[in-house]
């Protein structure tokens, strides 16, 4: 809100943290609120690189065993609220964030400060503590806003070939994307609301492609079929870690955060068709079926490997992983994903099965990952699968419920939601079987 000499005060306030600490007073020995602090302020950094509650209350059960108190927390999509008890006395504490993020460097990070705390912590004061903290949190991105734009580019213009699209819509969705990506980006930057972001970008995707495609169609007589590619150069607005770990936190009956994150996630979509919807109603853009490409399926399967792994690299960069984590992602998500085709093209296999057994072929292969190098096995399974999320089938669904084709509107929609359902699914059977702590209730 605005003040009376004009200035623009934050509406959720940022916390005092180093009001908490004293320079000489090693961790064991602080009060039970100091110690309630620092394990919040863990949690919260933690939940706002997009984690799931069981990470982020994992975290936090290790920061408190090591300082000698119990910890229960009710976590959500955006807030904590939790209490620390001992010897007698508990203090509650609540926290919140002004709006979702994803960062996968500062979870590792954090990650790695969590596993060294519970070694080490004991020895620390609360003022190395914090400052450990405000390193961590400040480690800006590790990509400029244009080259966020081009890899959201790059992913979206491989996602489109992988849905069956060609050069003519690749070389538009590049173009397309991007721009729609650096607006979204630029408008984040300005802590502009979330929605507002994802439907002034998808506005900018569309019309874009749209613009480019009739400039092609002037200058070379291009195909009036390759329009429906507009479709994919809005699709780099997906959520897949909200979606995504919205179904790992229903498994494990982290309720509140996982209905909270679906509701999210959800609300991007319908915001994100609706919008792109009304657009092609008004440059008169359809999504038609793509132009066949006349592959042979070896050559597909070829080409599928190497558009997976620039689609899954583009979405890692767009969540901030090193470059050395988005090339295990895309590797990840190159062989999770040409399987999930192939089992569709080649077998009788409903769509919903294979997006299953690409989702855990992707789990399994990042819980090997995971144990040689140390990255958080959500910043490689997440980026991996966001390009099997069915984007298309969404958006087809919307188009088509809103001409009032209900039936064709609601094939897609049901499509759409088997495959949604299989893909935390297969993600979760995976988690079962390769995490020990994980597959427990308690």
């Amino acid at each position: 809100f605005i003040t009376l000499d004009g200035q623009i005060e934050q509406h959720h306030m940022n916390i005092p943290w180093h009001d908490f600490e004293d320079e000489d007073q090693n961790i064991l020995h602080a009060d039970l609120q100091t110690k309630t602090t620092i394990i919040g302020r863990v949690g919260i950094m933690m939940l706002a690189c997009g984690t799931g509650a069981w990470r982020v209350r994992e975290s936090m059960n290790a920061m408190a065993r090591v300082m000698g108190v119990r910890c229960s927390a009710d976590i959500g999509l955006v807030s904590i609220e939790f209490t620390c008890y001992e010897n007698g006395h508990s203090t509650t504490q609540a926290l919140s964030l002004p709006a979702a993020g994803i960062n996968t460097i500062q979870l590792s990070e954090l990650e790695n400060f969590v596993a060294a705390f519970q070694a080490d912590g004991q020895f620390l004061t609360t003022k190395q503590v914090n400052q450990t903290l405000d390193k961590i949190k400040q480690k800006s991105n590790n990509y400029s806003n244009i080259a966020i734009a081009f890899a959201a580019g790059f992913a979206c213009s491989a996602f489109v070939f992988l849905l069956g699209g060609g050069l003519i819509e690749m070389f538009c969705c590049l173009i397309a994307a991007s721009l729609g990506s650096y607006v979204r980006k630029i408008m984040g930057t300005k802590h502009i609301t979330a929605l507002a972001g994802v439907a002034a970008s998808v506005a900018v995707s569309c019309l874009s492609y749209a613009m480019i495609f009739d400039v092609l169609k002037m200058i070379f007589q291009v195909a009036s079929g390759h329009e429906a590619g507009y479709i994919g150069a809005m699709l780099f607005v997906i959520p897949g870690f909200p979606f995504i770990t919205s179904g790992l936190d229903i498994a494990k009956t982290d309720m509140r955060s996982g209905l909270e994150r679906l509701a999210y996630a959800l609300t991007i979509i319908v915001v994100a068709t609706l919008v792109g919807w009304l657009v092609a109603l008004l440059v008169h853009l359809k999504p038609e079926n793509f132009i066949a490409l006349h592959l042979t399926p070896f050559e597909l399967m070829l080409l599928r490997l190497p558009a997976s792994f620039v689609g899954v690299y583009g979405f890692s960069m767009m969540f901030n992983s090193t470059p050395r984590m988005a090339v295990i992602a895309g590797l990840v998500g190159a062989i999770a994903n040409t399987l999930r085709l192939e089992l569709v093209d080649l077998t009788a296999i409903p769509a919903g099965a294979a997006a299953f057994f690409g989702a855990f072929t992707a789990g399994i292969l990042a819980s090997l990952v995971q144990k040689r190098s140390g990255y958080p096995r959500i910043a490689i399974t997440v980026p991996s699968i966001v390009i099997m999320v069915p984007g298309l089938y969404f958006y087809r669904a919307v188009y088509e419920i809103g001409n009032l084709t209900l039936q064709d509107g609601a094939n897609w929609l049901v499509k759409a939601c088997l495959i949604a359902m299989f893909l935390p699914l297969g993600l979760m059977v995976a988690r079962l079987l390769t995490d020990s702590k994980w597959r427990y209730t308690n």
